[in-house]
């Protein structure tokens, strides 16, 4: 449709090297700017998610200062399960994990980029799923010649809300560190100002704690 086409140019312009990425037949079809967690790296990468007729994929493609390409795909054939997540004590961004028989892909955002993009992701895999690549079963290769194609199943879509502590949550966890910051700051400009180590040293201290106590808290939660 023309509208659709003039929908996957803008993206393709608007994207440096996206066009060189796309697979045969492939067209852009949404787009945001997330969080995606792959569960593969230390850290998230922020990027922007694409929702092709084909895939789903986070994508970063930078030349300076030097070149980075950062491309994490899920065809959308393999897709077996869709749950949009809330948790508590996060009142702005909304979760959506995405997941095949092999892994799991966690995307985040603004709640009302998140709900675009579960339902972009939706109407794709219901309009483009079952032509994008169609799934082999090559399970016994000793007995079969050539590979049996397979219906693609419908996935399994979800609402989640998930509750837990307010210390353990990444609000809490960013207050902390932000707080330990500032008392150490103000620790410091008060000793400078007053030259009394007994006035300023102990606000340092508390400030020093509440920013290990975050770094750890952090750990922890990736951990579990």
């Amino acid at each position: 449709m023309p509208s659709q086409t003039t929908a996957a140019e803008k993206i393709l312009q608007r994207f440096k090297g996206l066009r060189q990425q796309m697979q045969a037949g492939e067209t852009p079809l949404f787009t945001i700017p997330a969080i995606w967690d792959a569960g593969q790296e230390t850290h998230n990468k922020a990027c922007d998610v694409i929702v092709t007729n084909q895939r789903v994929f986070g994508y970063i493609h930078v030349t300076f200062p030097r070149e980075r390409l950062f491309l994490d795909a899920l065809p959308l054939a393999s897709i077996r399960a869709v749950s949009l997540r809330q948790k508590a004590f996060e009142p702005v961004f909304r979760e959506l994990v995405i997941s095949d028989n092999k892994r799991k892909v966690y995307i985040r955002a603004r709640r009302q980029k998140i709900v675009s993009l579960n339902e972009a992701l939706r109407a794709a895999i219901s309009q483009h799923a079952s032509t994008a690549h169609p799934s082999y079963d090559t399970a016994d290769t000793s007995s079969v010649t050539s590979p049996q194609v397979q219906a693609p199943s419908t996935p399994i879509y979800g609402k989640q809300e998930i509750r837990g502590t307010f210390e353990r949550s990444p609000l809490a966890i960013v207050l902390l560190f932000v707080g330990g910051l500032l008392l150490e700051i103000a620790g410091a400009l008060i000793w400078a100002i007053s030259h009394s180590a007994q006035t300023g040293l102990p606000l340092c201290v508390a400030g020093l704690v509440a920013v290990v106590t975050s770094i750890l808290v952090l750990r922890q939660r990736r951990i579990s």
